[in-house]
């Protein structure tokens, strides 16, 4: 009998061992925390991993999908968005009359890709195609949110740093101009704990309109965006966005592209590029 004990307290260590290495646990990133990995494998996993969990966000007129995905390694959330609505016209809320309305999904997908050419993938979520539950929609790595806009606003919350925040909100208003939604508004615009900005859902966007909605709030410009404005190229914004933006709407993103270059153009020969430019 001793000597059985004996020989448990020796194997025990060699059990507990087997059954750590057996039962290794499966890496839960941290919503926002991309755990050291790059955005194509951000893609693949949003692409390829198993959806193990899902439930209704109840936000935003589309209502989009919150789903946990797991590849047996790595367990991390999503927002999944399968909107797709094409309507000859359509009665808005606020009686206004949409003409060629469209409701998509595919436009979320363009937004990021279009934010990569401009440098401003760290403005919006990665977001790539997925097929779900029987439909295609756009699937966004899930983010940190402490709040949206809204919220703050109603909260009466200010920023820590305001300088800081200023010039992300500069970013998103340039972004905003640049593919033109219809339904912004202030719940797309997210906040971290860090007060980090995030610019999401953009299925109204990109109407084939030349005009800018606010140009008014086009103020101040990153250089380094206003630089990418510039040599941002319409045939590789089209082989970029191919399957998500028609080449209407392509060449309507270039020519409010070339506005945008053009208002702060002239506030700078007005007001000096310092005065513009950060």
């Amino acid at each position: 009998m001793g000597a059985c004990r004996h020989l448990h307290r020796k194997l025990a260590p060699m059990l507990v061992l087997f059954f750590a290495v057996a039962a290794a646990p499966v890496r839960t990133v941290m919503a926002g925390d991309d755990a050291g990995l790059s955005k194509q494998q951000i893609e693949q996993f949003l692409r390829t991993a198993p959806v193990v969990k899902s439930k209704q966000t109840g936000k935003g007129i589309t209502h989009p999908v919150h789903l946990t995905l797991s590849d047996g390694k790595m367990t991390h959330d999503a927002a999944f968005q399968s909107i797709n609505e094409h309507e000859r016209q359509k009665v808005m809320f606020t009686g206004r009359v949409e003409f060629n309305f469209v409701d998509s999904y595919k436009y979320n997908i363009a937004a990021y890709r279009l934010a990569e050419l401009l440098g401003l993938d760290d403005l919006v979520p990665v977001t790539v195609e997925r097929q779900w539950d029987g439909k295609k929609g756009s699937i966004s790595w899930w983010l940190p949110i402490e709040m949206d806009e809204a919220d703050r606003h109603d909260k009466h919350i200010a920023p820590p740093d305001p300088d800081a925040w200023n010039r992300q909100m500069y970013k998103v208003r340039v972004l905003n101009e640049l593919v033109y939604d219809t339904d912004a508004n202030l719940t797309n615009v997210l906040i971290t704990k860090d007060w980090k900005l995030w610019r999401v859902d953009f299925s109204r966007a990109f109407r084939v309109y030349g005009d800018l909605q606010e140009p008014k709030n086009l103020v101040r410009c990153d250089r380094q965006l206003l630089a990418r404005l510039k040599a941002l190229d319409g045939t590789e914004l089209a082989a970029r966005t191919k399957g998500f933006l028609t080449k209407s709407e392509v060449k309507a993103v270039m020519t409010r592209r070339d506005k945008i270059v053009r208002q702060f153009q002239k506030l700078i020969a007005e007001k000096g590029e310092d005065a513009v430019l950060y």
